[in-house]
């Protein structure tokens, strides 16, 4: 039995049989009007970012072109490919994204769930830039009749989706920033190797941290049983892991006791009283535009990591300026979540 064939007998049918599916507005934003303070209307753009839902920017309205309707799924089929979000407003879109309208109604929970069907298949795209246009249409993904029983009766906590935050004017003003060499802020550690057989062989709670952009890195969970053994190595919590190698120079915060892997590094405050979640999260971001130092397959080489300069608040002594960082990262919209 082919694989279409046998996907088929277990419910499964091609995205173009349950959705409508075209090409967005096809607009570029540097050719559209965008919406200043004094607009009160203006539409949501949405492009081919993973972040935001998508939407980079609020647009006037064009004359010549109608928005989307709300309830309406975006896909990209570059950049963040297959990044798909259910967009609540109406919108336009940027070059290169697909909209879907499903082809009887559906509730927004199953909309929902088949985005989480189209992202899962990323992989078939991710290498080497690859674009999903030609092949998209035809991905197979469950049937309406197919889709988990608890879809039906969930409920959607929306109070996740909103703040108590009301963020307070802390200007970044980092013309007063002053520059520090990592190694005198942090200390270092090599992962070791953990495979999936260990993973399979020694299951727990303890997270196993490698490279990566997704979950923080986290590729598994074991037991304590290997923690106090040489060839593998444990980080205390909080801590920054920087990847090594795949994912170079992506720095995610940590705030569990880990395992760390041998495609990643672990940083640690050398000072253990400046360390807590909301310092780490900034000192990650700081981190992470360095990113464009290990593009074109470069490793990480912490020898040379460390020896590097960032910019940072300065207190009125020229030490970093620890409190600012802090009530920073506080005063952000949801940081009463993290």
């Amino acid at each position: 039995m082919s694989r279409i064939n046998f996907l088929k007998a277990k419910g499964m049918k091609r995205l173009n049989e349950i959705f409508s599916i075209r090409y967005g507005s096809q607009l570029d934003l540097n050719k559209c009007s965008l919406c200043d303070e004094s607009d009160t209307g203006g539409y949501n753009f949405v492009n081919r970012s993973n972040k935001n839902c998508g939407v980079s920017a609020r647009i006037l309205e064009l004359d010549n072109k109608k928005p989307f309707e709300a309830g309406l799924i975006t896909v990209a089929m570059g950049g963040s490919v297959l990044s798909s979000f259910v967009q609540q407003e109406p919108f336009y879109t940027g070059q290169n994204v697909k909209v879907l309208k499903p082809r009887m109604p559906i509730p927004l929970t199953a909309k929902l769930y088949y985005c989480h069907c189209i992202e899962s298949n990323k992989f078939r795209f991710s290498a080497f830039g690859r674009e999903a246009n030609y092949s998209f249409d035809s991905l197979m993904v469950p049937d309406h009749d197919e889709l988990p029983d608890w879809l039906e009766n969930y409920k959607i906590d929306y109070s996740l989706l909103s703040t108590n935050v009301h963020r307070e004017n802390m200007p970044l003003d980092t013309e007063n920033w002053k520059k520090f060499k990592l190694e005198s802020l942090f200390i270092y550690k090599r992962g070791k190797g953990i495979t999936k057989t260990e993973i399979d062989n020694y299951p727990g709670l303890i997270p196993c941290v490698q490279s990566g952009e997704i979950n923080n890195g986290i590729i598994g969970y074991m037991n304590s049983e290997l923690k106090n053994d040489k060839k593998h190595s444990f980080v205390t919590a909080p801590f920054l892991s920087v990847a090594r190698s795949g994912t170079s120079g992506c720095v995610n915060v940590q705030n569990e006791d880990s395992y760390l892997g041998d495609s990643a590094y672990s940083l640690k405050l050398k000072d253990k009283n400046k360390e807590n979640i909301y310092r780490y999260l900034f000192l990650a971001v700081i981190l992470n535009m360095e990113r464009h130092r290990y593009t074109y397959g470069r490793k990480v080489s912490i020898e040379k990591y460390i020896e590097t300069y960032i910019s940072l608040p300065a207190d009125k002594n020229g030490e970093p300026d620890w409190r600012f960082m802090e009530n920073y990262i506080k005063r952000l919209p949801y940081s009463e979540k993290i």
